[in-house]
């Protein structure tokens, strides 16, 4: 059994979007980090979206156990970039909240990030850029689960 080009290619899309949107991710991840891991930024991250959230909370968002997040965010206090207080709902628990110096952290991440992204679209051409700009909302749809 034979299949044309355009057919064979239907199936590689999969596959080639989650290796063009891993790479430009890693990529970009590079860009601007200042000296913290990706697990670091990434928590930092959702506190300073999410406000302030209990440990075992913190680390269902990020996808990681409670021991890993317990790591990264004791260094995370040591640096300066969260403080963790107790939980007065419940003593046992733990509330965590970025700092100034977290928010800042994750402010200038951003920025050098969304400029590295910009300096990467200027090199499109206008008929490529108006293609990505019309994906746009298809990729976000892929976010809804």
């Amino acid at each position: 059994m034979t299949t044309s080009a355009a057919e064979s290619g239907v199936g590689d899309v999969p596959a080639r979007l989650y290796l063009a949107i891993g790479r430009l991710s890693r990529a970009l991840r590079r860009s601007g980090s200042p000296g913290l891991g990706h697990g670091s930024i990434s928590a930092l991250s959702t506190l300073v979206n999410c406000g302030e959230l209990r440990l075992g909370d913190l680390a269902g968002k990020e996808g990681v156990a409670a021991p890993t997040m317990s790591r990264i965010v004791a260094s995370l206090v040591e640096s300066g970039h969260v403080v963790r207080e107790p939980d007065p709902a419940d003593r046992r628990a733990w509330l965590v909240r970025a700092t100034d110096s977290g928010e800042r952290i994750v402010s200038g991440v951003r920025s050098t990030r969304v400029l590295e992204l910009g300096r990467r679209l200027d090199r499109l051409s206008p008929q490529e850029r108006e293609r990505l700009v019309a994906a746009i909302p298809v990729l976000e749809s892929l976010l809804v689960d």
